[in-house]
């Protein structure tokens, strides 16, 4: 007896077709069947037939209808997002094909959090280079909020930094390149550069830098702060903008807290200071985020070495 999961599957691959796959995606965005009928060419009618015949091949219902048009099930959500990195991964096809006619040897997409952004992603992509020096690689810099999402849809091949401790975990491969921390910087002209053995009673009449809320280390640091007498800064700016954060430190009596691995240079070269004060929280895993091997092109997974490498040497 053919059991569901087997009968589902050879529909998919007899019957399924890219243009029903294309109308799941168009209903989500305008949130109603006419407008995403038009904006396909085809009539409301043929619309609301390709999709049923989407929900007697799946055999679940993909779509609610509410007073303000339609939303999708839960299998409706499930079936949009494997549409949706099918899509990702035939403009991948496409976008390699075209590197590579044009002589390039492969293409990877990168996300990047600014744990790596500094030390470790510059020196995988020059030990790539050097092995491939006609890789296209293109570089996306954000939070995992906006990097994992892209990833999981195929629109970023890998994401290298801080290691989610939570979400998206159970949908991506991981692979720890090693620990970093959380240093407090500042200027070299704020008052308490030259101090030593700082107390956190020293530090609070002074603004901060802080990371977005979304983030796990802006979770720490507002933890951190309740537990100090419910502290709240005199004022605080929300950035993830490195050169920004660097120039303002320098600019103004600011403290930041910004990974280790990313200020190492600056502290070396004499451009910020690293404040006498240990960060109690913020320590975690930097690594590489990707949805499996098989996901991987072969530059992919030469950047991905790469990274190793780049980790091993720092």
């Amino acid at each position: 007896m053919i059991s569901r999961h087997s009968r589902i599957v050879d529909r998919a691959l007899t019957r399924l077709k890219l243009r029903q796959l294309r109308l799941l995606l168009a209903v989500e965005n305008h949130g109603n069947i006419q407008n995403a009928a038009r904006e396909l060419g085809i009539s409301q009618p043929a619309a609301t037939k390709m999709i049923q015949d989407l929900e007697l091949d799946f055999e679940v219902k993909l779509f609610s209808r509410t007073n303000r048009g339609v939303t999708p099930t839960v299998f409706g959500q499930t079936l949009i997002r494997h549409g949706k990195l099918i899509f990702a991964q035939i403009s991948n096809a496409a976008q390699e094909l075209d590197d590579l006619s044009e002589g390039n040897s492969g293409r990877v997409v990168v996300g990047t959090l600014l744990a790596a952004s500094t030390g470790l992603l510059p020196a995988a992509i020059d030990i790539l280079l050097t092995a491939r020096p006609k890789v296209a690689i293109k570089i996306s810099e954000g939070t995992n909020e906006v990097l994992m999402p892209a990833l999981l849809s195929g629109e970023i091949d890998l994401v290298v930094g801080r290691l989610p401790s939570h979400r998206h975990r159970d949908k991506l491969q991981q692979e720890k390149l090693f620990e970093d921390q959380i240093f407090a910087v500042t200027g070299n002209h704020h008052p308490l550069a030259s101090k030593r053995s700082l107390t956190f009673d020293q530090i609070k009449p002074f603004g901060w830098i802080l990371p977005p809320l979304e983030t796990t280390l802006r979770r720490q640091v507002d933890q951190f702060f309740v537990g100090q007498q419910q502290y709240m800064p005199p004022f605080a700016i929300e950035s993830v903008s490195y050169l920004t954060n660097r120039a303002l430190l320098q600019s103004r009596d600011l403290i930041g807290l910004m990974p280790a691995e990313v200020i190492a240079q600056d502290i070396e070269s004499g451009n910020i200071s690293r404040l006498n004060w240990e960060v109690p929280f913020g320590q975690g895993p930097v690594g590489i985020s990707y949805r499996s091997d098989n996901s991987l092109s072969p530059a992919g997974h030469a950047f991905k070495e790469a990274l190793h490498r780049a980790a091993k040497e720092r």
